[in-house]
């Protein structure tokens, strides 16, 4: 507004005052920077109202712009009846597979930046404390209780979108996510072998909400296969007002699927708190996994 005004009186000075008012017409006009222009609602197609412009992010209902920088801290809990477990996986004779009464308290830092308008990186980090009661059953040197805490997991991201959805195709979209080996000496939470998923989605947005397909492929280097059948989810986002956004979906990973629901109160446009919790709906599932973060979105020079 400065630089408008400074600008404003050097040309009313040099051309006199019978052009002040083009001169404030065209300081008014003069289009936003790059690091400075946020779409308005108004100017949004239909199909974006839900999400805007960005690329997605891991985080559901969570969409990053070119220059825009991300950080995410959040807390998980996992409450688990029938955790399967394997006490030779633990560190203990046993090659039989057990059900177990599982708990474990995390906490995860996201960082993300928009690197173009199409391509952005991301990486988390986690740490946890958790149990494990074994089974009745189990008669394996397994202590009654085993508890563990420290490093859980790092793991890297890149997303990129293939094509920008309009009036008559979806977005497309794809990710790669890489988990490297961390903290060995304790399988219960740590992460014995390198993983990666390479997945593709399909994003259409409606007057009525946006939908998301998404289908990955795993590869697990402590697994004995190696490769199968990552994350599948289909996914509802719908935004009611500037302040709340709401999340329905239904996510898979071989037959451990579970329902997930969201809301998301966003406090100014670049911080919201998200209230998260997944449903387990088959065994394999965690049996309920709440999530409660703070997000903010920081825009940098571009």
């Amino acid at each position: 507004m400065k630089a408008s005004c400074r600008a404003l009186l050097n040309l009313t000075l040099a051309t006199g005052p019978g052009m002040l008012i083009p001169a404030f017409a065209a300081a008014q006009t003069t289009p936003a920077s790059p690091a400075t222009a946020t779409p308005t609602d108004a100017a949004l197609p239909t199909y974006l109202k839900d999400r805007g412009t960005g690329v997605a992010l891991s985080m559901f209902g969570t969409y990053i712009r070119r220059g825009e920088l991300v950080l995410y801290p959040y807390w998980e809990y996992y409450r688990d009846r029938n955790r399967e477990y394997n006490p030779q996986e633990l560190g203990f004779v046993g090659e039989q597979d057990f059900r177990g009464w599982f708990r474990e308290s995390e906490g995860l830092f996201l960082l993300a930046y928009g690197i173009t308008d199409g391509f952005a990186v991301q990486a988390e980090v986690a740490v946890a404390r958790a149990s494990l009661e074994k089974a009745k059953t189990d008669g394996s040197l397994l202590p009654p209780k085993l508890e563990e805490s420290g490093l859980t997991s790092f793991e890297t991201q890149l997303r990129w979108r293939w094509r920008k959805e309009d009036e008559r195709r979806p977005e497309l979209w794809s990710y790669l996510d890489v988990v490297y080996p961390t903290n060995k000496a304790e399988p219960l939470i740590g992460t014995v072998g390198w993983e990666a998923e390479l997945g593709v989605g399909l994003t259409r947005g409606y007057r009525w909400g946006t939908l998301t397909g998404r289908v990955a492929l795993a590869y697990e280097g402590a697994s004995t296969t190696h490769f199968d059948l990552g994350e599948y989810a289909v996914e509802y986002l719908k935004r009611v007002s500037t302040s709340w956004r709401f999340f329905l979906g239904v996510q898979g990973s071989g037959d451990a699927v579970s329902l997930i629901t969201e809301a998301q109160w966003h406090l100014t446009s670049r911080v919201f708190i998200r209230f998260n919790q997944e449903i387990g709906l088959t065994s394999r599932a965690t049996d309920w996994e709440p999530q409660l973060g703070i997000l903010f979105t920081l825009p940098t020079l571009r």
